[in-house]
């Protein structure tokens, strides 16, 4: 035990630095997670990408038992999103089983993935805000009934292969659709759907990124020994730092990992 604490001590430092600005910020995790990964510590991208699935299905577990207590869930829209979503997961799953053996091309296209999604993530805390007024302002241009209903399994859908191929995308970027589509919910509900449907989206892609082989179960335990402590103290210290700060500061980092990542 002595000797893997001491030959993961970068991944547990690396685990707790992301876990607290998830604690701080609600998001990042794994937007940095898999970058930290891939850009740092030169681990395989698919590997990077799978652990860190199997990592987000984890501690996002944990966090939609917490707002399930509170009642912060809507589940009607958890199921619509993973309608969408665990179908098209399950589908980019099948099609990276057959395509075989990963090439460059197809590792260049992953690190591509990975940075776009990143850059989106970024987008999405910039201007999250602003596309919020104007949804607010023009309600009668949003879909309504069944065309809602269709929309959110569209979307859910298109995070589904984003998420399956990068990691990255259920977090803020999903957080941020869902405010489009549902504009009246509280905060505190867009954050317990956005996690409610995560888990079992992150859950049947890193099980299917396992089945190729892409999970590193040491590196998982790394990660999650430094990220569960740290999560809890990010959450404490949350409510002492301008949240604005904190956001700002996270989508500067991911701005620049994410261009790092596309001109890779």
């Amino acid at each position: 035990m002595i000797d893997f604490l001491q030959s993961s001590l970068h991944y547990i430092f690396s685990g707790a630095l992301v876990g607290l600005l998830v604690g701080l910020t609600g998001v990042g995790g794994g937007s940095l997670m898999t970058p930290i990964l891939t850009l740092i510590f030169g681990v395989a991208p698919t590997t990077a990408v799978g652990t860190d699935l199997a990592f987000a299905a984890l501690t996002k577990g944990f966090g939609t038992a917490a707002h399930r207590l509170h009642g912060n869930v809507k589940w009607d829209i958890v199921g619509l999103l993973c309608a969408g979503s665990l179908t098209t997961a399950i589908a980019s799953i099948l099609v990276l089983k057959q395509i075989g053996p990963i090439s460059k091309e197809w590792v260049h296209l992953i690190t591509f993935s990975i940075g776009i999604s990143v850059l989106l993530t970024a987008l999405s805390l910039t201007v999250r805000g602003k596309i919020l007024e104007w949804v607010k302002k023009n309600p009668t241009k949003m879909p309504h009934g069944v065309g809602l209903k269709i929309a959110t399994v569209l979307i859910g859908g298109a995070i589904g292969v984003l998420v399956t191929i990068s990691s990255i995308g259920a977090g803020a970027i999903g957080a941020t659709l869902i405010l489009m589509l549902y504009p009246h919910l509280k905060t505190s509900e867009v954050a317990g759907t956005d996690i409610a449907y995560a888990v079992p989206l992150t859950a049947v892609a890193g099980f299917g990124h396992w089945w190729l082989g892409n999970v590193d179960f040491s590196l998982l335990f790394g990660l999650l020994l430094g990220s569960v402590p740290a999560i809890w103290l990010g959450a404490k210290l949350s409510s002492t730092l301008p949240e604005k700060f904190t956001r700002t500061a996270l989508a500067v980092t991911l701005l620049l990992v994410g261009i790092k990542l596309v001109l890779a």
